[in-house]
């Protein structure tokens, strides 16, 4: 049996891939595919009013707060989010962690002044920094909850009365939060949503409208909530995909129960590599993500030994990002336990034969 421990495009539920199969030939007993249904139709308004309701159930929105699935992925979020609620004359806040924050902050800078609060950039981004202060006058503060390639997370949320904007693209879904703080949230789905090409943005229909620029229709989170998310042709089959591993997250217990499942399944594997002597992982310890784990060997030459015979015992994509290299191992929601059970196990032989 094959783990997959890509950090994106990633693993995704095994039921979800069958039931999604089925449907590319014959959706719902119609005759029709998936791929072949029209966007304005019933068939697929309710796949569409199914995966909105779903993803409010699942993260027990407030009225207040709208929910559309866009193009683009998290990183047209980078300019979409200024463009929208960032006048030139004013300022943002963002928080440093990372290759995706700094991403952001220079989009950021595009369209208006930008204040990074904080950065733990000065020791390779392997902590979170915690004394900083967000000014009360900025427009917004944005962070990452998760970095991928750092493999650092937050999962406490800032005390700020500034309105809070977060790239959630790799641990939505993951535990438990209060969604309803954000006035903004934004995810690639290609972690824990679904197929890549989907983009998840839960928002504050309060933050819009106030800045003074003129907007592209297709860059204006009012017109995509006034269209339902179909200003123009939705990613469906993302979409519909999206909906089924909302379901399957669902019948699981929803973010409580997996919230669970990740946490053991993270302090299972840092375990195994704080007791071992010969791996490593990088980050505080107060900082470690559930999701992303990145870990060193000992002698760094067998890097490439260790990622073929992982390879040869069905545990694939174990490389560490190019930037930082080493091992990354991704544990996304749908990585089972059985699944980290089977890389310590691995691990382990591979210390007792090359240690």
């Amino acid at each position: 049996m094959k783990h997959n421990f890509n950090a994106g495009p990633s693993i995704l539920p095994k039921e979800v891939f069958e039931e999604a199969s089925r449907a590319i030939l014959n959706f719902n007993n119609t005759g029709l595919s998936i791929l072949e249904i029209g966007h304005r139709t019933p068939l697929f308004q309710a796949v569409m009013d199914e995966a909105i309701s779903l993803t409010k159930e699942l993260m027990q929105l407030d009225d207040d707060h709208s929910v559309l699935f866009l193009h683009g992925g998290a990183t047209t979020q980078f300019f979409q989010v200024p463009m929208n609620l960032l006048n030139e004359n004013e300022t943002a806040a963002y928080l440093d962690c990372g290759v995706w924050g700094s991403k952001a902050i220079k989009e950021a800078k595009l369209f208006g002044q930008v204040n990074v609060v904080a950065t733990s950039k000065d020791k390779s981004y392997t902590y979170i920094p915690k004394d900083y202060t967000v000014p009360s006058d900025a427009k917004y503060f944005h962070y990452t909850t998760n970095n991928t390639i750092e493999g650092t997370e937050m999962l406490e949320i800032p005390e700020t009365n500034v309105p809070l904007i977060a790239d959630m693209s790799s641990d939505i879904l993951s535990h438990v939060v209060d969604f309803n703080r954000f006035a903004l949230i934004y995810a690639g789905a290609q972690k824990n949503i679904g197929a890549a090409g989907v983009n998840l943005v839960v928002l504050r229909k309060d933050i819009l409208g106030k800045v003074n620029r003129k907007l592209p229709g297709m860059m204006d989170y009012r017109q995509h909530i006034e269209a339902g998310s179909m200003l123009n042709t939705p990613p469906t089959f993302g979409l519909y995909f999206a909906g089924l591993v909302f379901k399957w997250l669902k019948a699981r217990g929803g973010l409580t129960a997996i919230g669970e499942r990740n946490r053991a399944k993270a302090e299972a594997l840092y375990g195994y590599i704080d007791s071992s002597g010969f791996y490593r992982n990088p980050v505080s310890k107060d900082a470690r993500s559930w999701m992303n784990v990145p870990f060193t060997l000992a002698k760094p030459d067998l890097d490439k030994t260790f990622l073929t015979e992982a390879n040869a015992a069905g545990l694939t994509n174990l490389e560490g990002h190019r930037s930082v290299g080493g091992m990354r191992a991704s544990i996304y929601n749908a990585m089972p336990i059985e699944g980290v059970q089977a890389l310590i196990g691995f691990m382990k032989d591979f210390q007792r034969r090359h240690g």
